[in-house]
């Protein structure tokens, strides 16, 4: 397994699988991973509704084009919020992207090959995994992860941009 270090360097999106399956195991490391997020007020908002079912990942671009690849992966996990009890609901958007950010990284230490794809705020795509993921109202799908093994491999790339840094003030 590599280190924390590493993963974030190395972590790239993959949107090229193997038609290998993921494990049951992998996906409660993935999901473990991701519930260790931190979280606003420790609210811990966030539900994940695993796709695996082959008619409903071929049905997810139709709604949801930059997620074209879930046609050719295993398996997808939908990140979502149950806005329905938060004493706090202005901070789900971050803690459901922190929570995604960690399956993403644990996804990579395992080997496996990932892709965050956009969900939320776009309506159609919000509208379209709550109907194809029979949602309740009030839970909200944040973003769409796709996992797979990876059909090849990345070389890392180097964004560090120090323009982009500014010490004590602008």
């Amino acid at each position: 397994m590599m280190d924390i270090l590493e993963a974030i360097m190395t972590r790239r999106s993959v949107r090229a699988y193997t038609q290998e399956p993921v494990t049951d195991e992998e996906v409660e490391t993935l999901l473990r991973a991701a519930m260790q997020a931190p979280s606003a007020v420790n609210e811990q908002p966030w539900e994940f509704v695993v796709v695996r079912d082959r008619e409903m990942l071929d049905r997810i671009p139709a709604f949801s084009p930059h997620a074209a690849m879930a046609k050719q992966a295993p398996l997808g996990i939908l990140v979502c919020a149950d806005t329905r009890h938060l004493p706090m609901e202005v901070f789900w958007q971050q803690d459901c992207a922190a929570a995604t950010e960690n399956l993403l990284l644990a996804a990579h230490a395992l080997g496996l090959g990932a892709v965050w794809t956009g969900v939320y705020p776009l309506e159609d795509r919000v509208e379209g995994f709550a109907r194809l993921c029979r949602l309740p109202g009030g839970v909200v799908p944040f973003g769409f992860v796709v996992v797979g093994r990876p059909a090849h491999t990345m070389a890392p790339a180097d964004r560090f941009i120090p323009g982009r840094v500014h010490e004590n003030s602008w």
